[in-house]
């Protein structure tokens, strides 16, 4: 949720690891040329319902009106969680359809997915945010990457009023020519 220009990190995270776990479950995940949806008994219909229920969360983190995202927002590490120990286990140990087939790039888009997931939900639960500042917003003092110096004060109102001696502008008008 953005506060004072702050950005929670973790569904900043969490929802590009949502999108390609969800998207790693249509690639071939063993080399026998079969995805998620062929190969596994259950496990990609969780893998689905998990990714999609945490970016609904992530999106209720950030502050979007999302319905159910409260309460799924709840579950944010679990379901996290849940995604990482389901993607290593099927690493670890292929399912019956897939014994004897090696990796695929969709295992790896997974894994990749599923730590992102359970990265994000996990900083989302430390409270890291990232500062945002627009730009044209200066403070006066605050110096910005353009130039060391930093950005003058207003000057107070009133002028020579005010106590200050008036000075020349810095750029005078240009002295005016007679009529020829």
């Amino acid at each position: 949720m953005e506060r004072d220009g702050r950005v929670d990190a973790g569904p900043l995270i969490a929802i590009p690891g949502a999108v390609l776990l969800l998207v790693s479950l249509f690639v071939d995940w063993y080399e026998l040329g079969a995805n998620a949806w062929e190969v596994f008994e259950v496990w990609d219909v969780v893998l689905a319902a998990s990714a999609l229920a945490c970016l609904l969360a992530a999106a209720d983190r950030l502050g979007l009106a999302i319905p159910g995202g409260r309460a799924l927002s709840r579950w944010f590490i679990a379901l996290g969680v849940l995604s990482l120990v389901i993607v290593l286990s099927q690493a670890i140990n292929h399912p019956p359809a897939a014994l004897e087939a090696d990796a695929d790039t969709g295992l790896w888009l997974g894994l990749g997915g599923a730590a992102l997931l359970a990265l994000g939900a996990v900083l989302s639960t430390a409270r890291i945010s990232l500062e945002v500042e627009g730009r044209g917003a200066a403070r006066p003092g605050a110096t910005s990457p353009a130039s060391p110096d930093p950005v003058p004060p207003p000057p107070p109102a009133g002028g020579a009023a005010a106590g200050r001696e008036e000075t020349a502008p810095l750029n005078p008008p240009a002295p005016r020519e007679g009529p020829r």
